[in-house]
């Protein structure tokens, strides 16, 4: 009985520690700057 305890700790553990490392070792800066969006209003009509 301790042995599965002590085995669904351990799952436990290494489940948290994925899960931090995933969510704050990503860019050094940070998140990267978000691409402009692409509206079609600012396009130019269509040739045709």
């Amino acid at each position: 009985m301790g042995a599965l305890l002590l085995e669904a700790l351990l799952a436990l553990v290494i489940l948290v520690f994925i899960v931090w490392w995933t969510m704050f070792s990503g860019r050094p800066q940070g998140e990267a700057p978000p691409e402009p969006e692409n509206r079609s209003e600012d396009l130019p009509p269509p040739r045709g």
